[in-house]
C-alpha cells in the first residue's frame, strides 16, 4: 500500500460516519437510473450484491459469483460447517443456463452447489471448484475451464482468463490462499473456502461485452479484450495492488466500469447499503477520472435490475 492508501484506511476507521456518506453519495450521483441505458432490447444486468451478477437475454439467464446466503460473520470464522441459506429477500430466480466462479472464496462459491442443482444447470471454473461439487455429489456439472477457450451456453459466448487476487491481508497474503482440500461437507468451514484459481471472466451477448473482475488484482499479459462494453469491477482491495486501476483500464479500454464488491456482504437483503470498511467509492471515482474522464463510471444499487426482458422470449429445444 501506498502511503495515501495507509492514510485512507485509518480515515475510515476513524471518521466511519463521513466515509460511508461519501460512498453513499457516489453510489446514488452515479447510478444507472440517472442516464440512459443502452442495453439491447430483452438483455438485463442485475447487481446480487458482493461480486455476484444475473445477467438475463431472451429466456436465458447466467449467474456470475452468485452469493445470497450472507451468513453473520460469527458464522464464518467458526469451525463449524458453514452451510448454503439463502437470505429471505433473495430475489426469485429463472430457470439457470450457467453459473460462472471467478474464484471459491465463500462469498463467491458458497450458494454454487444449491442454485446449481435446482436448475441442473453447468457450473465453470476451478478445480477448486470441481472439488467443490464432487464434494456435495454433483462432479457432472462441474466443468474445469480451459484459459482462452470460448464457453456457448445459450447466446452467451464466455471466456475465463487468468488472474490473481489482491493481497488482503495488509498487503502480503491473499486470504484463504490455496485449494478446497475437504473429505466432507462437514469440514467446509468459512475458512475451508479456498481460493483456487482466479478468472477474468469475459462475456458476449446481445452484440454487447461484459468483463467481470471478482477481486481487485490482475495478469496484465492475460487480458487480451479490449474496448468492453461493461466492466464489472470489484474494488474491494484495490490498496493493495500497485496501480490497479490504470494497468487494468488501460487494457480492457472499457465504455462503463459497473463498481462492485464494495457492500458489507455479512449484512442481510432489506437494510440500507452497507460499505466494507476502506472501500472508499468516491476515490475509485477518482482514481477512474485520473486514467481517463471518457471512462463512464455506472452504480447499480442491491438487487437493481436494468434493462427490460424481452416479451417474447426464444423457446428451448
Amino acid at each position: 500500500m501506498t502511503r495515501s492508501d495507509w492514510i485512507s484506511y485509518f480515515d475510515a476507521l476513524l471518521r466511519p460516519g463521513a466515509r460511508r456518506e461519501s460512498d453513499a453519495s457516489a453510489v446514488a450521483e452515479h447510478n444507472f437510473h440517472r442516464f440512459d441505458l443502452d442495453l439491447p432490447e430483452g438483455l438485463e444486468l442485475q447487481w446480487l450484491g458482493t461480486a455476484g451478477f444475473r445477467i438475463g437475454y431472451q429466456g436465458y439467464t447466467i449467474l456470475i459469483d452468485p452469493y445470497f446466503s450472507r451468513p453473520r460473520m460469527r458464522s464464518v470464522f467458526s469451525r463449524q460447517r458453514l452451510p448454503a441459506s439463502f437470505d429471505p429477500l433473495t430475489p426469485e430466480l429463472p430457470t439457470l443456463d450457467a453459473i460462472l466462479v471467478g474464484h471459491t472464496h465463500f462469498d463467491h462459491a458458497l450458494d454454487v452447489p444449491s442454485l446449481a442443482r435446482r436448475s441442473a444447470c453447468r457450473v465453470y471454473g476451478s478445480n477448486s471448484l470441481a472439488r467443490l461439487m464432487a464434494l456435495h455429489g454433483l462432479p457432472e456439472l462441474a466443468v474445469e475451464v480451459e484459459l482462452g477457450r470460448v464457453y456457448e451456453a445459450g447466446p452467451f459466448e464466455i471466456t475465463f482468463v487468468a488472474s490473481q487476487h489482491s493481497k488482503l491481508l495488509l498487503g502480503m497474503k491473499v486470504p484463504m490462499a490455496g485449494e478446497i482440500c475437504c473429505e466432507s461437507l462437514a469440514q467446509l468451514s468459512g475458512s475451508a473456502y479456498r481460493c483456487g484459481q482466479v478468472y477474468g471472466i469475459h462475456l458476449r451477448v446481445a452484440g454487447r461485452s461484459f468483463y467481470h473482475q471478482g477481486s481487485a488484482n490482475l495478469v496484465d499479459d492475460a487480458i487480451i479484450h479490449r474496448g468492453v462494453d461493461y466492466f464489472l469491477c470489484g474494488i474491494s482491495g484495490r490498496g493493495f495492488t500497485e496501480r490497479y486501476m490504470p494497468r487494468i483500464l488501460e487494457r480492457l479500454q472499457p465504455r462503463v466500469i459497473v463498481p462492485t464488491h464494495y457492500d458489507n456482504f455479512f449484512a442481510p437483503f432489506g437494510r440500507p447499503l452497507e460499505f466494507l470498511t476502506n472501500v472508499d467509492v468516491a476515490g475509485f471515482v477518482d482514481e477512474v477520472r485520473a486514467v481517463s474522464r471518457e471512462f463512464e463510471v455506472r452504480s447499480l444499487d442491491l438487487l437493481q435490475v436494468i434493462g427490460s426482458g424481452q416479451e417474447d422470449p426464444i423457446e428451448r429445444g
